[in-house]
Order: structure tokens, then sequence, then C-alpha cells
């Protein structure tokens, strides 16, 4: 196990009888091509087809890993490779491992990721038959789209499985996914921390296997995606939606205060319900957003962010305790004013439309304030550090 090895070739397998031996002999060409120290690893997650005595018979070593998931393989068969060059590609022949060298090029140019891309758009191809319609033209492209827009990623086909990576990164990544989400989640952790990336079109073949259906699953997998993303993008899960509902709120405030009438349309007292409801929602995913991207920078799971560091040097507890004071103190005093108007009538009926712009205005800033003294002390236990 101490022998230097400079690539590790890793591929999980379920069942992969009626592929596996082309994609090793394919494999231990490419490495005997590179004139380097080489491996091939087979990351078993509990096949029954007799997968593992093809691997052994022809050479690869062997790792079985009990737990199911395609990201527990890969784990599994990483953590057990030793090489200092990592390529991972799926054993169902839909990737041609005679390609192997391309990545390891760009891994000695000095890239961290080499991904592949099988989509036109990066310049690879895809066979008839090789992915189905929704993957190709719906499903991939958006969510390749996304992760440029909102992880700086520079790749066009996020969900390419053949990839080579150094073990450093590997090791810096920190990967959690235990399902297929494991490949995207190594994808949007590198752009997080600004990874020297590289893309090389390939060509997708139709999956060889006969004997068994393919593992994916549209809709399921499409959703682990997307929720993957949004759980590492607090800004667009909580931080963009919060503001655009405060900006709404502050808006309809100024329309309702003054009582406006817009084309016919008078904006009153609902109109203040409405607003306060959008204040406080939105508020509250702004708060959300805060929580989640401290709470995400102090658990590893996202780089350090200076943006973040800067709020906190502004906004810590005993500022934001004064403000939420002061909100409250505006907030009691409206509400006080309203009761007293109720008491100058002798506790009888009110001017509805008048009295609330001092109830309605009066509660959110109450409401404002009780939601900013809990949240100051909550997010200021996410901030302790852990020795």
């Amino acid at each position: 196990m101490s022998e230097t090895i400079d690539v590790s070739v890793v591929m999980p397998c379920l069942n992969e009888a009626d592929t596996l031996a082309l994609c090793l002999q394919k494999a231990s060409g490419a490495i005997a091509s590179l004139n380097m120290q080489g491996e091939i690893v087979v990351a078993d997650n509990g096949s029954n087809d007799g997968s593992q005595d093809i691997a052994t018979r022809l050479g690869a070593r062997l790792v079985h890993v009990e737990v199911r998931g395609y990201g527990n393989a890969l784990m599994g068969g990483i953590a057990a490779s030793r090489g200092r060059w990592i390529i991972m590609g799926d054993a169902d022949d839909s990737y041609d491992f005679g390609e192997i060298p391309k990545r390891v090029d760009k891994l000695r140019e000095g890239a961290d990721l080499v991904q592949g891309c099988r989509l036109p758009s990066g310049g690879g191809r895809v066979l008839p038959g090789a992915m189905p319609f929704l993957h190709r033209w719906l499903g991939n492209p958006i969510f390749s789209l996304l992760a440029r827009w909102w992880f700086r990623v520079p790749i066009h086909d996020v969900y390419c499985g053949l990839r080579g990576f150094t073990r450093a990164l590997y090791d810096r990544l920190d990967l959690r996914c235990t399902g297929m989400e494991f490949a995207t989640e190594m994808i949007v952790k590198a752009g997080l921390q600004g990874t020297k990336t590289a893309e090389v079109p390939i060509t997708l073949h139709p999956d060889g296997r006969t004997t068994y259906a393919p593992h994916l699953k549209t809709f399921r997998d499409g959703w682990r995606t997307i929720r993957l993303f949004l759980l590492f993008s607090p800004r667009w899960l909580f931080l963009i939606p919060g503001v655009m509902l405060l900006l709404l709120g502050l808006l309809g405030y100024g329309l309702a205060l003054p009582g406006l009438t817009i084309r016919g349309a008078t904006f009153d007292a609902h109109t203040l319900l409405f607003s306060s409801l959008f204040i406080l929602c939105g508020y509250q995913s702004v708060l959300f957003a805060i929580f989640t991207k401290t709470f995400g920078v102090n658990e590893g799971l996202m780089p350090p962010d200076r943006r973040l560091d800067q709020f906190y040097q502004i906004v810590n507890l005993e500022r934001s305790l004064l403000a939420a004071l002061f909100a409250l103190l505006i907030g009691v005093v409206l509400l006080l004013i309203a009761v007293d108007q109720w008491r100058l009538t002798g506790f009888g009926r009110l001017d509805y439309s008048r009295i609330m712009r001092l109830v309605v205005p009066g509660a959110t800033l109450s409401a404002l304030a009780f939601q900013t003294v809990l949240s100051s002390f909550f997010v200021s236990v996410l901030g302790m550090h852990k020795k």
C-alpha cells in the first residue's frame, strides 16, 4: 500500500457484469499508454451478478462498499485508492475510458478538476439513444446553466460522470453526499472554492448493459440536484426572495400610509396588512440566509466569505439588540397611541381606516423587534467556533 501511484481509476459498480470487463480493458490500455504507475479500483456496492469475479480476474483492486449509494461507492473506492490523480467513471460503457490520457494531460497542466462534457455546447457528442430526451434538452442544460451562474463553474455538463481530479482537491472538498448528488456536490463545492477547472469534450455512448436497467431516475435525481443547488446557495434560496418581499412590502407602505389613489385603485388599510405580511416573511427569509451562510462556513460546507466577515464587523449582537429596542419602542408607542384613541371614544367604535395606520405598523415593528432579538442571539451561537 506504500507504493507510489500516479493515477487511480475508480469505478463504482452495482451489477455491471455486462460491461465491466470492457471498461477495465479500456482503462488498462489507457494507463499503459501513459507510461506511469497506475491502478484500477472497482468499488463494488453489493453486486450479485458476478461483477466481483470479473474485477479480480482482470487485475483490478476490488473494494467492497456495504452501504448502498453512488456516493458511498465512490467515497469507498477513492479512500482505498493511492494515486495523486484520480479518474472516476461509470462502468456501464457509456464513457470511453480510453480517453483517460486527455484528463491526465489537463491535470499535468495544473488543473485541479477536469470535467467531461457530453453536450455539443461544450464540444461533446451524444450518440443516438445515449441520453434521454428530457436529460439532454431540458434538465442537463438548465442545471449546467445554474451551475455556471450561481457557482461560477466553467462547465457545460454538470452531470458528466467521467472526470479527473487531484487527491488534494478531493480531500479539501470534504464531500458528504452519499447518493447520485455526490458528483454534483463536487462541482458545486469546486466552484465555491474557486478551483482551477478544465473541461474536456467526450462522446457519450448508449448504456451497454442489458440485464439491469439504468440507475438514474429522471425526476428524483432532478429534484435532488435543485435541492443541492439551493442548499449551497443561501443567496438564491433565502436572500434574494427575502429582499424582494421586503421591497414589495415597503412599496405597499409607501402607497397605503398616505392613502394614495392611483388610476382608481385606493391603497388603504388592507394594503398595509398585505405589506406587513410581505415585510415579516421577507425579513424572516433574509435572517435564514444569514443563518445558513454562517452555519455553512463554520461547518466547512462553504468556503469563508469576506462579505460575511464584513457584515459581522458592522452588525454585531449589541448593535442588533439596540436596533431591536429602538424598533420596539416605536412600535409600542404607535400601539399606545391607538389605545389612547380608543379611550377618547369611550372605548367605542373607531375610524377603521385611520386607526389601522397606527395598529398595523406598530404590530409589525414589534414583531420585527422580537424576531431581531431572537435571531441575534441565535446567530451569535452559530458564530461560536469549535476548538
